[in-house]
């Protein structure tokens, strides 16, 4: 059983699969290093990238997350506005500090190697890790997949987030959730909030999960420029993308009291914005389930906690609740992964988790709450995954914007229902997968079709 802080993780921009999942790989691979004794004996190492993470790993940073975790630091720990300064006097000094310990001679251009073009059959978001001796012999090699949303398998073996227990009310199907909710007399919150004491007290959850929404909050203030002269530039890359959301911040600002009736949307689409220019830019995100999808809950839960009079900091805790156990759903059955299921499995699943969750915390029934994630979903059907030169600004940015509009419109038209409806989400779950197999691989986070070859890069 997944926990809600397996769903929601802290991390950095710009990917969760191509640069946290790399950056926990990495991680691993060294502390293994570390337990049998080697550390001293590395000489030399090599990263081999495939697939997907070969084929936009640059646009990605990929290589920056693989030398960040290889320097021992952890997602949710590294200090953002450290990374630029330590790559550029690894560049200048050519030594590694694996674990900030051991020097190892390293060059990024010579030790990272991109090989798009080859694909390990397990999984598109593939790595393999060498360290070598003096003498060139190999004394350790490790292969890694990042399988979306900052998961990492390794070798075959998934690495676990949380350690395994049995919850009192273990769900595999959006089907079993709902029986569960019916037969205990609950809420999907308060469901989830009994599985979630079973790892934790549960004073402990809730503070984990106003930390969780504290993050969020301070992500979007930094892409609104607030205390944050960095957002003043554009994003990195060679597309020098403007970033918009703290100039439409500070027009709407301006303009409080107008007569708009859709000044909310306005508001939606900066709060979105305003995360995924921050992700873009190597900024503090959560995964929401994944960092290019990281802008969709947020937004939705700022339009809750600004639009709704009865917003609490009870109702932001059974939102997180509520649309952790959506992602749950999601990562048993399907996938979270652009690389594998294109941005249906990460901008859609976000859109499902925060209808779903906005349905719940405006008191929505179990079957509303079902129904609205099912929306979310079923009008995200097929979509591709397509950044223009690799990097999560276009279309990406934008189109966590829309997904969050969606999502608010789903959970309206869920909770002006009585909960039934012809396509379940379960139903929806097994299209999504299926959609995603039989999407082109040039439509799955390779850069090699849609907008990403109809775009001109500048």
């Amino acid at each position: 059983m997944l926990s809600a802080f397996d769903i929601f993780k802290i991390g950095i921009g710009p990917s969760s699969s191509h640069t946290v999942g790399p950056m926990r790989a990495a991680l691993l691979f060294a502390r293994s290093l570390e337990q049998r004794g080697l550390l001293e004996r590395v000489a030399r190492l090599r990263v081999d990238l495939f697939g997907s993470l070969g084929a936009t790993g640059h646009g990605h940073a990929t290589d920056q997350g693989v030398i960040l975790g290889l320097f021992g630091d952890a997602p949710d720990t590294v200090r953002p506005e450290t990374v630029q300064p330590r790559l550029e006097a690894l560049r200048r000094g050519g030594t590694l500090m694996l674990l900030g310990t051991t020097p190892v001679a390293f060059d990024r251009v010579r030790d990272i190697v991109f090989r798009g073009e080859e694909s390990l059959p397990e999984h598109p978001n593939a790595m393999r890790f060498t360290a070598f001796a003096t003498d060139d012999a190999v004394l350790a090699e490790g292969r890694y997949f990042s399988v979306g949303g900052g998961f990492v398998v390794e070798g075959g073996q998934a690495v676990a987030q949380t350690a395994a227990v049995a919850v009192p009310h273990p769900f595999a199907t959006g089907d079993e959730l709902m029986a569960q909710c019916q037969a205990n007399g609950l809420s999907v919150a308060a469901l989830v909030l009994r599985n979630e004491c079973a790892w934790r007290p549960e004073a402990e959850v809730r503070a984990g999960l106003l930390r969780i929404w504290g993050v969020m909050q301070q992500c979007v203030r930094r892409g609104f420029g607030i205390d944050n002269p960095l957002a003043a530039q554009a994003l990195p890359g060679p597309l020098r993308m403007r970033r918009r959301a703290g100039e439409l911040h500070r027009e709407l600002l301006a303009q409080a009291g107008a007569a708009d009736p859709l000044a909310a949307m306005d508001w939606v689409n900066a709060f979105a914005m305003a995360v995924n220019e921050e992700n873009a830019a190597g900024g503090r995100v959560v995964t929401a389930p994944t960092n290019g999808a990281a802008g969709v809950v947020p937004a939705v839960m700022h339009y809750y906690q600004r639009f709704v009079p009865s917003a609490s900091d009870a109702g932001i805790v059974d939102f997180l609740l509520t649309a952790a156990a959506i992602g749950m759903l999601y990562k048993t059955n399907a996938s979270i992964s652009g690389a594998e299921v294109g941005c249906q499995g990460e901008v859609g699943v976000a859109c499902s988790m925060a209808a779903g969750a906005l349905a719940a915390v405006l008191g929505g029934t179990p079957a509303q709450v079902e129904n609205a994630a099912e929306i979310g979903m079923e009008h995200n059907l097929g979509l591709t995954c397509d950044p223009v030169g690799g990097m999560v600004q276009i279309p990406c940015v934008e189109r966590n914007a829309m997904g969050a509009v969606k999502a608010i419109n789903a959970a309206r038209m869920a909770l002006r229902g009585d909960g039934s409806h012809y396509v379940s989400l379960d139903a929806v779950i097994r299209t999504m997968k299926q959609t995603g197999e039989d999407m082109k691989s040039t439509y799955k986070e390779t850069s090699l079709g849609g907008l990403a070859v109809n775009v001109v890069e500048c």
